[in-house]
């Protein structure tokens, strides 16, 4: 089994889109999920994000989660070739797949990212504060403590 995290986000009606995501996931995987949290859209101009994080074991191929993924964008309304710096009605981004390093140009792993997005590096030191990021070696929790929270604004929200 690999253990498997997963970004999930959504600023177009997340309080609906994002347990119809998880809905979908759960079809395929027992999801473990962090808190989720409110905070302004990154890199444009719009509605605040709701993102959390979610774990999962699984034996599938990195190619079979990615596709479970793209089936629970779209069933949020989701388009492929949705614009990237724009409102989304889910955004489902592969974090990290086990200890798996991947430069590839459509699949960077564990995702660069997670070291730069405090919406993406809070929930997952919460949801696995000892798991060890495969390149730079520091625990999540350890990643989280050296960022400087303060200066994003972060609020829990809870889904229905």
């Amino acid at each position: 089994m690999t253990r498997v995290y997963v970004a999930a986000g959504s600023n177009v009606d997340p309080l609906a889109n994002l347990p119809r995501a998880l809905e979908q996931l759960r079809k395929h995987y027992r999801l473990a999920l962090s808190t989720a949290y409110r905070n302004r859209a990154v890199g444009f101009e719009g509605e605040d994000f709701i993102n959390l994080v979610v774990g999962f074991d699984t034996n599938d191929s990195i190619a079979a989660v990615i596709s479970h993924l793209h089936e629970a964008e779209a069933a949020c309304g989701r388009p492929r070739d949705a614009a990237k710096w724009a409102p989304r009605t889910m955004d489902l981004d592969l974090l990290l797949y086990g200890d798996q390093v991947s430069s590839e140009p459509n699949l960077k792993l564990p995702r660069p990212d997670l070291l730069k997005r405090p919406y993406m590096l809070r929930p997952m030191a919460e949801l696995a504060p000892d798991h060890r990021h495969p390149i730079v070696g520091k625990t999540m929790r350890e990643l989280w403590e050296c960022f400087d929270g303060a200066a994003h604004l972060m609020q829990p929200v809870v889904l229905e």
